[in-house]
């Protein structure tokens, strides 16, 4: 990849480049394990022509033959899979009985993985194969028998596996080690859920004599160590020295042009442009979007500009989300690996390690919510020494603008800790239902669940959740309560997507009702179809194809009932407090959105039902509005606050965008003064709030810096403005922000 070649010499894209950092390539460090593999491992090493190990391979290798929990944390294609495919194959050619547990987020990796481990296999002795949701039934008994190395994911785990244990009685009893990649992706609600997942399976281990050894991997966060124990309660060797080679990274932030009527290029057609013209020079790339809808509109405004240039056919670009058939995910995979496909419009479902051959590009639609997340999906461009290029294109937000003026926020700032709550009382609790289904708790066991897990499971005895008899925590039914815990905390069942009477996809309750509402305009892989009905009782939703130049997007609203707080700090003009809350949280209508621009061409209304759940939030009580000032910059102010308070949380407090809410009232009901809430979007709290209080001068600092860098006067989309807000952006102050801000920190005007 070089400077002139194919993107900066587009002057539609070159002149929009808001700045541009080349990373030096990096060169291999090797070394040699001191523990001596099995000769016909050697041997499928040299079959796959691999004649040294990483620094990083060797070390994880000598630990985990020593016996060592191990947690690695080393960049994107830096071989981690060696790191445990190495010691899972040595453990079992050493000793034929045991077995090994793989565990990975999606049943699309356990595959993917699933070849490589095949290669390393040096025969029939060892047997591997993936135990999830697509494994034909009349094959399961017989890997639950005969495998040796079983791939699975945390869901089938939870469900499939756990509930009927009896049928692994042979397997928990021989259980070696325990695999769990891509450990980064463990965080908010489903990774507290999958904590709670590990401590069973752990569980039953015991309960047959059994330690089994933990080898966890992870891209780049900022505490691996931290996070390896809350999701299994030990201690783990960290492995972080990565001695992987890189070839020279270009990293590219790209501002969309202005419009000239206060509003910038849509991001999503200006990543079609980049994408179309990368692969117009015939460079292979993906192209990640934050929402489903997104990664849809790139994908028809990419294949129209390829048609209309003639120099790439339209079907060379495909799209990839959730929500598609396991088939068609299959077929894409398989497309873009052997290179059929020069472009790939996709959501972060392709930002794990699956192997889709060498990339040369990737371009980043919009910030994809965390800086790991970032990391890791610029790391798909280029494969070992191969140069890569990654586009970020900042969206017309507050957050992203902030990013594009200050780069070194995301370049050069330490990775965020990866926030997750195994101990939320919600998620426990429903937890130790399934632990009890499994086997009776004794109370001794109670405190490898958490502290606060005694207290818990007492509380649930008293309202006939479980029923504590013989010392024992019984759980008082036959039927196992874990299909009816949704790990994900995807908000309900699935809704099935039905064109006549074809299922063209699925969309969990909460997502259907913000997507697949009457009314909602639903792209699939290019063709457009309309929602005429949402029947959410009856699980299904009816689609109908269309040609229509619009698409839409949901209004949601929050309304908040606090609790008192249980954490205060006093600021110069304002009290702020960590405090449990109630949300209801509902769909009120939606934007119709103009393909060309994203212009607002509608607003419609919903009624849909609400859901309710308690979190934990952050209030802020301001100062007493002046009745001899103007009100409405003094309420502007207020409600300017709420969206740059909200604009900066995701880098503070290292979460997606999505895992918080907020809401601003003028004058609250238990103060008559003006308050401000930043919300967990999790029921029970996931950490986030807690995080943003301890940070809470820095947090400040931030929202006022994104104020005061951009040199508007009254507030715009790139400071200021916000596609979420529930007002459509009305009453917005940025000068009284500014100076009730800095009244908070003693912040001197100028």
């Amino acid at each position: 990849m070089n400077s002139e070649q194919p993107i900066f010499s587009d002057p539609r894209i070159s002149d929009q480049i808001a700045y541009l950092k080349e990373i030096p390539p990096r060169n291999a460090r090797y070394a040699i394990p001191r523990t001596k593999f099995h000769h016909s491992i050697q041997g499928s090493l040299d079959k796959l022509e691999i004649k040294q190990l990483f620094t990083h391979q060797a070390s994880a290798y000598d630990n985990a033959m020593a016996g060592k929990d191990l947690m690695v944390v080393t960049a994107t294609n830096s071989g981690k899979t060696f790191c445990y495919n190495l010691p899972a194959v040595q453990i079992c050619m050493s000793e034929p009985a045991a077995r090994c547990l793989y565990l990975f987020p999606t049943k699309a990796l356990a595959q993917d993985q699933l070849s490589r481990l095949e290669a390393l296999v040096p025969g029939p002795e060892i047997r591997v194969g993936t135990y999830d949701g697509d494994t034909p039934k009349n094959q399961r008994a017989a890997l639950r028998k005969l495998g040796h190395i079983i791939l699975t994911n945390p869901d089938m785990l939870h469900v499939g596996m756990l509930p009927g244990h009896e049928n692994w009685t042979k397997f928990l009893k021989s259980l070696r080690l325990i695999v769990i990649d891509e450990m980064h992706v463990y965080r908010g609600v489903f990774g507290s859920n999958v904590g709670n997942v590990i401590r069973r399976l752990l569980r039953l281990c015991e309960w047959h004599k059994n330690r089994p050894q933990i080898i966890g991997c992870s891209a780049t966060i900022g505490n691996p160590e931290e996070l390896f124990k809350k999701l299994t309660g030990r201690k783990a060797t960290l492995i972080d020295d990565d001695g992987s080679p890189s070839g020279k990274r270009t990293f590219v932030f790209w501002n969309p042009p202005e419009l000239g009527n206060g509003q910038r290029l849509s991001a999503n057609v200006a990543t079609s442009e980049i994408l179309s013209s990368l692969a117009e020079t015939g460079f292979r790339t993906l192209a990640f979007s934050r929402a489903r809808v997104s990664a849809e509109l790139v994908l028809r405004y990419t294949r129209k500009r390829v048609e209309e240039g003639g120099l790439v056919q339209p079907n060379r670009i495909e799209s990839y989300r959730a929500g598609y058939t396991p088939k068609e995910r299959r077929e894409i995979e398989r497309s873009l690996f052997k290179g059929e496909l020069l472009g790939l419009s996709a959501t972060n479902a392709m930002e794990l390690g699956v192997d889709v051959g060498a990339l040369d590009a990737v371009i980043l639609n919009g910030y994809p919510g965390t800086a790991s997340s970032f990391w890791q999906q610029a790391g798909r461009a280029g494969r070992g020494i191969r140069d890569g290029l990654a586009v970020f294109v900042a969206h017309d937000d507050p957050l992203e603008q902030f990013l594009v003026r200050e780069p070194s926020m995301l370049l050069e700032t330490r990775i965020e800790n990866v926030a997750v709550n195994p101990q939320n009382t919600q998620i426990l609790s429903q937890h130790l239902l399934c632990a009890a289904h499994e086997r009776p708790i004794s109370p001794t066991e109670l405190p490898k669940f958490g502290e606060n897990a005694l207290e818990v499971a007492e509380n649930m005895d008293r309202s006939g959740e479980l029923e504590f008899r013989a010392g024992l925590f019984f759980y008082p039914s036959m039927e196992p309560p874990a299909p009816n815990v949704s790990i994900r905390g995807s908000g309900g069942d699935q809704i099935r997507l039905l064109a006549g009477d074809v299922e063209i996809g699925t969309m969990e309750r909460w997502r259907a009702m913000n997507s697949a509402h009457a009314g909602a305009v639903y792209l699939h892989r290019g063709t457009t179809f309309f929602v005429t009905a949402l029947f959410l009782d009856q699980a299904r939703a009816e689609l109908e194809p269309c040609q229509v130049d619009f698409y839409t997007q949901s209004i949601t609203q929050s309304v908040l009932d606090p609790k008192a707080s249980f954490r205060d700090a006093k600021l110069p003009n304002a009290q702020v407090g960590i405090a449990g809350v109630n949300v209801t949280d509902s769909v009120i209508g939606y934007r119709t959105k103009s393909l060309d621009g994203d212009t607002i061409l509608g607003i419609d209304t919903l009624e849909l039902p609400p859901i309710s759940y308690n979190t934990v939030c952050i209030r802020f009580d301001l100062p007493m509005l002046d009745e001899e000032g103007s009100m409405e910059e003094q309420i502007g102010g207020v409600h300017a606050i709420e969206h740059a308070l909200l604009a900066v949380a995701p880098i503070i407090a290292g979460c997606d965008r999505g895992d918080l809410g907020s809401a601003w009232y003028t004058v609250f009901h238990d103060t008559m003064r003006p308050a401000v809430f930043i919300f967990d979007r999790t029921p029970g709290g996931v950490g986030l709030c807690e995080k943003l209080f301890d940070s809470l001068t820095g947090w400040i600092h931030a929202a006022l810096q994104i104020l005061k860098s951009c040199p508007c006067e009254t507030g715009c989309p790139a400071c200021l403005m916000s596609a979420r807000c529930e007002a459509y952006n009305e009453m917005l102050d940025k000068k009284s922000a500014i100076l009730l801000m800095q009244g908070m920190i003693n912040v001197t005007p100028r």
